[in-house]
Order: C-alpha cells, then sequence, then structure tokens
C-alpha cells in the first residue's frame, strides 16, 4: 500500500519536451539567432501554441496523478482539471476568432481583386 504512504511522493509528470521557452529567456533568443531568415510568428498564433502546450502539460499531469488518493491531491486535481476545461474552451474561441478573420480576410482580398470563382483565387494564389 505504497500510495496511502504520506511520506511517498510520485514520480513527478514527464512534460512534452517540446515546450516553449519563455520569450526572453537565453534559449529563446539562441533560437531567433540561429534562424534569422524565419518569419517573425504572430503573436496570437505563438499564445494558442502557447496556450496548447499549456492545455497537454495540464492533461499530462492529471494523467500521472490518476492515483492519487490524498485529499490535497483529489482538490487540486480538481481545480486543474476545471482550468484544463475552462482553457480548452478558451483555445477553442482563439482559434474560431482565428479562423473568421481568415476567412475575412479571403473574402476580402478576392472582391479586391475580382476574383469571382475558385479558379480565379487558386490562379492569383499560385501566380
Amino acid at each position: 500500500m505504497d500510495h496511502l504512504d504520506p511520506t511517498r511522493h510520485p514520480e513527478p509528470p514527464r512534460f512534452n519536451q517540446q515546450s516553449n521557452p519563455q520569450p526572453h529567456s537565453p534559449a529563446n533568443a539562441q533560437s531567433r539567432q540561429a534562424q534569422p531568415d524565419a518569419p517573425p510568428q504572430p503573436i496570437q498564433q505563438r499564445l494558442i501554441g502557447d496556450l496548447q502546450q499549456v492545455i497537454d502539460n495540464a492533461e499530462d499531469l492529471l494523467h500521472c496523478t490518476d492515483s492519487a488518493r490524498d485529499g490535497a491531491y483529489r482538490a487540486a486535481r480538481e481545480k486543474l482539471a476545471q482550468a484544463l476545461a475552462m482553457a480548452n474552451e478558451e483555445l477553442q474561441r482563439f482559434e474560431e476568432a482565428q479562423l473568421e478573420r481568415m476567412i475575412a480576410a479571403t473574402h476580402e482580398a478576392s472582391l479586391r481583386h475580382n476574383d469571382s470563382t475558385g479558379e480565379a483565387r487558386l490562379f492569383r494564389a499560385f501566380h
């Protein structure tokens, strides 16, 4: 009954190793310097990626603590599960808003260039 021993702590969760570095960390500065030709990633897209990473890590943490029976662990897991649900809803709203902006921008470009057919849009996009 090791899982009931209050002095025994479970293994720490192993989070996805592809987490994004902090914006001002030396690792992030090195990656910016290593790829000078890479276009800057839009802030909104980076935030969506960061939120997705937080969600993935929270899901990993919940999975790693499935067997926790201690009251403090259960309370923390419940709070994390609630925060995770809210984060997933927020991510969905962000992604839907981003998709709506992309559709609106595509429609505006089609009007501006008098693209009346899908063929005209494709021709303009690739030529």
